[in-house]
């Protein structure tokens, strides 16, 4: 059962009369992507509701009322910077056609998320204030200002002055609502002055006057107008993005305010949903940063833009790069689960595990569903052949395709061809490797930017704080774009204009590394890559055979020799350790341990060696389900629990094996006919398949699966006195992963184990 399910079946189970499920966005500019994820949460939980028979509801709230508080970097600012403070409804659209700024924007957002099969009731803030419907609380809250004061106070650490008053009315000279605020209630006015020095981001008037707080007169504060909305409209389900769930914050506040002055239930968040970013940069609308949602769905079918949601869980932050495999990996992703779909329909899902996973992937693509889906299996060309086929310029993919399948295409088919083909060429012309090869080749830094890494190395050198927080600290203080920060800093660190979210990256390199390869001088350079270990060329230890590598060029091995350790049964500060990583993981599922690129890419592996991954997992697919099922990870000896934990940390696969039973060279290659291993714990041997890829001495292999299983001739025990270590990259799984994966088991195993290093480096079969 997938997640949607889970929770649909948790809501239906508290058996409220009705369901109402929520969400809000204030319409400041281009409405970036990430919001659109809460839009699918919102709408899969309320299909999943109405699929097992609950009353339910949904709906989507367009704050109108707020003010322009951030000028959006599209627009000129001659011409819009004086409507700063300005509530959103009442600020002219920037096209003709719509009534407000508010509306313009809204709508481009509602055609986005209605071609992804969304179709919530929109409701504008500023209607529901003009209707009356909010009068009472409005006056409720009004009356209760010393209570709320002692909530900011207690909650949110913040002191409200004894003058204080939770509402802002719209001037009704300048017409500005951002600059008001209320010194008097005296249960019938409230008396305000507009204030020249309120905000940063916009002037007041000066005026003062009073009003009666009814109707769209104005509105109150954010934190006390999203428990409102939720009293007025019936909402019981609203979640919201994880900045807003931390104690003291937004939905914090709010559910005080719920329980103590308004009497009610705060509407159920799930816990809150983890971001959605583009190359690990979290968005804003008002400031630029990041794509909108309009744009993004552009580069992707929609019924492909809402798969990628449905099938990562909430509380995984979902970060999208568009560029390199990601568009071409997703799209066989999808194939996959509709693969699963088909079995389904044709009644042919298999017992047991298999079976669990192959009704998840058609749950999966049920609720991906943008429109209706076939009803009975259809060939799908395949993404990556269609733009590999753009690129050669070849003309005829309709026959192509036709002589794939042996017969004609039938109309669904050459409409799900055409509009791969479309999407083929966008992504052929501006996210493809060879496309960002080309641009990101060399990278010249301006002024600004070499000014920016130099700031940023003095403040990481500091390490106080959040590095992602230290990020966005020096961008302010160099007065640079955030593109520019952000394409100077990746192409740094990555050689390429993207990657992870800034402060992932930083943790993932470490500070050093980090300050080792980000500019110091004002000199121009080209981008270059520098890495933790070398580029070992040492055959008579270890080497990868040239057919394999031909096979396989994305192959990285890490290799490390460790001799003179003392292997223990067990250490409780390692068991501690690896407890509280556990303890970390208690939101893991199966369902999200197979989203991991990590596992995937070994799955495509297994794939291709012939393996059925239900039954053969991947090592770190194997310890992360044994968690994700309670079941207790086994205990073996300090050395290889010490690389286990690694393994699950950062989801690449690692073997450890007993120097001295080897027989040097080592190699990495194909088996030949006839050759067995007699793995751990089996009495008899396994043969070998011919596409398997294997780690061999000169007396057979010692193991199999690439570290799936291991031989018992080389097993590492407590007698153990030398070991050597291979971690193993391929496809996504980058020689960044492997060099990382490999330093901290080498830190963890000397850690535990003692020893010392006397061989480390990195194998690669490019």
């Amino acid at each position: 059962m997938i997640w949607v399910d889970r929770q649909a079946k948790k809501f239906k189970d508290r058996n409220l009369p009705l369901e109402w499920a929520d969400d809000m966005k204030t319409p400041s500019g281009r409405i970036h992507v990430g919001s659109l994820r809460g839009v699918i949460v919102h709408d899969l939980i309320y299909k999943a509701l109405k699929e097992i028979g609950v009353n339910a509801k949904s709906s989507y709230v367009f704050n109108d009322m707020d003010p322009m508080d951030g000028l959006p970097t599209y627009l000129d600012k001659d011409k819009w910077e004086k409507y700063m403070g300005f509530p959103l409804y009442k600020i002219p659209s920037p096209e003709p056609g719509f009534k407000s700024f508010a509306e313009y924007y809204a709508k481009e957002f509602i055609e986005v998320f209605n071609s992804l099969n969304c179709y919530p009731k929109v409701i504008w803030s500023s209607e529901l204030y003009r209707s009356g419907k909010m009068d009472e609380i409005v006056k409720l809250f009004l009356n209760k200002a010393d209570k709320i004061r002692e909530i900011y106070k207690t909650v949110a650490k913040a002191e409200r002055s004894p003058n204080w008053f939770p509402y802002n009315p719209i001037c009704e000279k300048c017409g500005k609502i951002g600059t008001t605020n209320v010194y008097k209630w005296d249960g019938e006015f409230v008396y305000y002055r507009c204030e020249p020095k309120a905000v940063e981001w916009a002037k007041g008037c000066s005026h003062e006057g009073k009003v009666e707080p009814k109707m769209e007169n104005g509105k109150l504060p954010w934190k006390l107008d999203w428990p409102a909305h939720w009293k007025v409209i019936g909402v019981t389900i609203e979640s919201s993005g994880k900045d807003h769930m931390s104690k003291g914050g937004s939905y914090d506040m709010a559910v005080h305010f719920c329980k103590e002055i308004l009497k009610t239930e705060p509407p159920d968040a799930m816990g809150g949903y983890e971001w959605f970013t583009i190359g690990g940069k979290k968005m804003s609308s008002s400031k630029g940063i990041g794509s909108s949602a309009k744009e993004v769905s552009q580069i992707l079918p929609p019924e492909v833009f809402r798969f990628m949601q449905v099938r990562t869980p909430i509380s995984t932050h979902l970060d999208f790069n568009p560029y390199g495999d990601t568009i071409p990996n997703l799209f066989d992703d999808y194939d996959r689960c509709l693969e699963s779909y088909f079995l389904k329909l044709e009644n042919n899902i298999p017992e047991k595990k298999a079976g669990e996973v192959t009704a998840d992937f058609a749950r999966i693509i049920e609720l991906s569903e943008v429109s209706p889906l076939p009803k009975k299996r259809l060939f799908l060309p395949r993404f990556r052949t269609v733009f590999n086929l753009l690129k050669t310029k070849k003309n005829n993919l309709t026959l192509f395709f036709e002589n794939q399948k042996k017969g004609k295409l039938i109309d669904e088919e050459i409409k799900i061809l055409e509009e791969r083909i479309k999407f083929g060429k966008i992504y052929l012309e501006v996210y493809s490797e060879e496309k960002v090869s080309v641009q990101q080749k060399v990278f010249r830094p301006n002024e600004k930017q070499k000014n920016f890494l130099k700031l940023l190395s003095v403040n990481l050198e500091k390490q106080v704080g959040d590095p992602q927080q230290i990020v966005f600290k020096t961008i302010k203080q160099t007065d640079i774009q955030p593109r520019e920060a952000f394409a100077v800093f990746y192409n740094s660190l990555t050689g390429k204009s993207f990657g992870p979210k800034a402060g992932d990256l930083i943790k993932q390199l470490g500070i050093k590394k980090v300050l080792d390869q980000i500019y110091k001088s004002g000199e121009t350079k080209e981008t270059k890559t520098s890495h933790l270990f070398p580029t070992l060329n040492n055959p008579e230890v270890f080497s990868i055979d040239t057919t394999m590598a031909k096979k396989y060029p994305s192959i990285n091995i890490g290799i490390a020799v460790i001799k003179n350790i003392n292997i223990k049964k067990s250490s409780p500060d390692l068991s501690s350790e690896i407890s509280k990583f556990v303890q970390s993981q208690s939101n893991l599922t199966n369902e999200l341990i197979g989203s991991y690129p990590e596992i995937i890419t070994y799955r495509k592996l297994y794939k291709e060696m012939g393996l059925d991954w239900h039954s053969k997992r991947p090592s770190p697919e194997a310890l992360l389900r044994r968690i994700a099922l309670k079941k207790g990870l086994y205990e073996i000896n300090t050395c290889v629990d010490a690389y286990n934990l690694i393994v699950m940390k950062h989801r690449v696969s690692i073997g450890a094996f007993d120097y001295d039973k080897l027989k040097f060279p080592t190699v990495l290659r194909f088996p030949k006919p006839g050759e067995e291993i007699l793995l751990l714990g089996d009495k008899e041997s396994t043969k070998y398949k011919q596409t398997d890829l294997a780690y061999f001495d000169q007396e057979g292999g010692y193991n199999i699966y690439f570290n799936y299983r291991d031989a018992q001739r080389t097993a590492v025990t407590e007698n153990t006195k030398n070991i050597i270590l291979n971690i193993d990259g391929i496809y996504d799984i980058t020689r960044t992963q492997v060099e990382q994966s490999l330093k901290e088991s080498i830190e963890l195993i000397q850690k535990y184990c003692g020893g010392k290093i006397e061989l480390a480096g990195i194998v690669s079969a490019s």
